[in-house]
């Protein structure tokens, strides 16, 4: 591992830190092209991007579901045990975000009920560059399905053998997805977003992946396909006072590094000791670890707690860690995370599987507008309108008044037929 630590003092800006961080590519014009092919030739762009860019041909881009179950039916135990219990924790905590209608009756008589309408058919992106992900499986299968979506296939670039990494299709067999498909890249959401012979197009896109999935996510958004939200690479800040466990905290900033060398690490502490200890571990540390890559890591000394959580809250990561002794009295202070790991024990990695939160999340400073992947994520809110009584004839006046100010004549009319 190459570390490259950066130190802050207490004038750092938000801005100063996020720019350690090596810059993005810029993919849009070449993932452009790859969605106008997919769009005018379908199946067969497909296959051609697939053989060009995971070295893969493939006769067939659906999984049979006998080979999920054959996966499911040879995974080692302890693994199995793992994408349980990750199920049943995602599950409980998203069924607790599920909300019930909401009906007000306003002045005039007329009565407004707001309800959720899960989409049709959703798809779940999920990435097999570094290592297949089972648990973005479950964290997108089980959400959807809590949502209430009817139909939900699951995508995943295919290995060498032609199909997603057994773990994967092993997920998916838990959770119960049958559709699956051997396809990744910009060309796999441009076969979900639009429809080929062989997939037919869903209503929103969900999951990470790398720079050309996110702009074909972006890309697609405007007008054709919801979905979750643009991500990049893996981020946290810690913010630590004291008490902090510096071995601790070098742990959790290393296994957010085994996401890639591009992410954003930093540790904000009032507390000097406290970064030269921990800088001094994770160094340490990293240089033994072979699955760890080289991030840069942002050092910051604040001039105290809460003005280390005021600058953590402007980076808006996609997760935040606090530890130390005012770990609790602090978490109030948080708006702008993606999800917040309070105290020495609630390490991310728990969240990234099995703590029951979502690991989909915000990132790049996102945090500040989106949230997290959800069973809202699959949901729509609806108005329902009714008026009964004499809610219309109260209503007419004031309505055609206002529709004849802005040159539609008819609207009135409409309002006024009902008075």
């Amino acid at each position: 591992m190459n570390l490259r630590a950066v130190r802050f003092g207490p004038d750092a800006t938000a801005a100063q830190i996020r720019a350690i961080a090596p810059p993005a590519d810029e993919p849009a014009t070449a993932v452009a092209e790859i969605l106008r092919s997919v769009r005018a030739r379908g199946d067969a762009a497909v296959r051609e991007l697939t053989k060009q860019f995971d070295g893969t041909s493939l006769r067939d881009l659906r999984v049979p579901q006998a080979q999920l179950e054959r996966a499911r039916d040879s995974l080692h135990g302890g693994v199995r045990d793992g994408i349980e219990a990750a199920i049943a924790n995602v599950r409980a905590a998203a069924e607790a975000q599920l909300r019930d209608p909401v009906a007000v009756e306003l002045a005039d008589g007329q009565r407004i009920e707001y309800v959720e309408v899960p989409v049709k058919r959703a798809a779940a992106y999920v990435p097999g560059g570094r290592a297949p992900y089972p648990s973005t499986v479950v964290m997108c299968a089980v959400s959807a399905r809590v949502a209430g979506v009817d139909e939900l296939a699951v995508c995943a670039p295919p290995g060498r053998q032609g199909r997603p990494d057994d773990v994967i299709l092993a997920a998916c067999a838990l959770c119960g997805v049958g559709e699956v498909y051997a396809m990744g890249g910009a060309q796999a959401i441009a076969a979900l977003a639009y429809g080929t012979e062989s997939v037919e197009a869903v209503d929103v896109i969900v999951g990470p992946g790398n720079r050309y999935v996110q702009e074909a996510k972006r890309q697609l958004a405007a007008a054709r396909v919801g979905i979750d939200g643009v991500a990049g690479p893996s981020e946290l800040v810690a913010v630590a006072t004291r008490g902090a466990d510096p071995e601790l905290l070098a742990l959790d900033l290393l296994a957010q590094a085994e996401h890639g060398p591009d992410g954003l690490l930093a540790l904000i502490s009032p507390d000097a000791n406290l970064l030269d200890d921990t800088e001094q571990v994770t160094v340490q540390l990293g240089e033994e670890l072979a699955s760890v890559h080289g991030a840069p890591l942002a050092l910051v000394q604040a001039q105290d707690p809460e003005a280390a959580v005021r600058l953590a809250d402007k980076l808006a990561p996609e997760h935040m860690e606090l530890v130390g002794k005012e770990a609790e009295s602090l978490a109030s202070m948080v708006r702008c995370a993606g999800c917040l790991f309070v105290g020495v024990q609630a390490g991310v990695a728990f969240g990234d599987y099995v703590a029951g939160s979502n690991h989909v999340l915000p990132t790049g400073g996102a945090a500040r507008f989106a949230s997290g992947l959800s069973p809202a994520t699959f949901r729509r809110r609806m108005a329902r309108v009714s008026l009964p009584g004499e809610a219309a004839t109260r209503l007419a006046p004031a309505g055609a008044a206002l529709a004849r100010a802005e040159g539609f004549p008819v609207h009135g009319e409409s309002m006024e037929r009902r008075a």
